[in-house]
């Protein structure tokens, strides 16, 4: 299995950046798909991004396009999300997410195996 660890969140006024980096365990981190998906207070987790083995290939929600993008250093184990022009409605804790040897990139929670903890992100207005 592989594990995975979120960082990067913070408290940021509306119209700013974070960039959230997930580093993952393992020596096969090439071999997994990845994905980022946000929580808010009272509501179901949605899918927000998720990238290909290579970072070839990628997918957003339409809630976000335009302002994140994804991206991975395989030789890192790392996978970053850079979010832009942040709105209030970003607010929420995102988690990584990543499944083995996954060739269709998942946009579903039900695609993903494996679960980072979370982190925080406030967008104040």
């Amino acid at each position: 299995q592989v594990h995975l660890v979120e960082s990067g969140g913070g408290l940021v006024q509306a119209g700013g950046s974070l960039r959230l980096s997930c580093e993952a365990s393992g020596r096969t981190f090439n071999s997994y798909i990845m994905g980022w998906f946000r929580q808010a207070p009272g509501k179901e987790r949605e899918f927000v991004a998720a990238i290909s083995w290579s970072g070839g290939t990628t997918h957003y929600a339409d809630s976000v396009k335009g302002r994140v993008a994804i991206s991975r250093d395989n030789a890192k184990n790392t996978v970053y999300l850079q979010m832009n022009n942040l709105k209030p409605e970003d607010t929420a804790v995102y988690y990584c997410a990543a499944e083995w040897l996954k060739r269709v990139v998942g946009v579903s929670e039900n695609d993903y195996t494996y679960w980072g903890q979370g982190t925080q992100v406030t967008v104040s207005s």
